[in-house]
């Protein structure tokens, strides 16, 4: 049996420097139909997510200088955000909204 290995452009980069990939977190989740991909803002304009389609997100807080990146996994209603730094962030998954820390984002039309 073939074992099929993913790496993204940083494993690679480190496997090549040092022959052993660093370990950041879960891997992104297959995406599926039911993903929120695309722009979110809170209605304040305070919180800024762009969920890709490759598994990533990038994320930002108003007030904050260090912006958000990393992958996300969906199970169920909840998606977690984790950050490169190792930070999870749950967000809750609603019809036509997110919930996050007490923000709630809308997608940008």
């Amino acid at each position: 049996m073939r074992q099929h290995l993913d790496l993204d452009a940083t494993a690679l980069f480190t496997l090549m420097m040092s022959g052993q990939p660093e370990e950041r977190g879960p891997k992104p989740a297959r995406i599926t139909p039911s993903a929120p991909v695309g722009l979110w803002f809170s209605e304040d304009g305070t919180v800024r997510l762009d969920i890709k389609t490759d598994g990533t997100y990038d994320g930002q807080v108003a007030g904050r200088k260090r912006r958000a990146h990393g992958t996300y996994h969906i199970d169920g209603s909840l998606m977690t955000l984790s950050d490169d730094s190792g930070l999870n962030t749950p967000v809750t998954l609603r019809e036509g909204e997110l919930e996050m820390a007490g923000h709630r984002l809308e997608p940008v039309h």
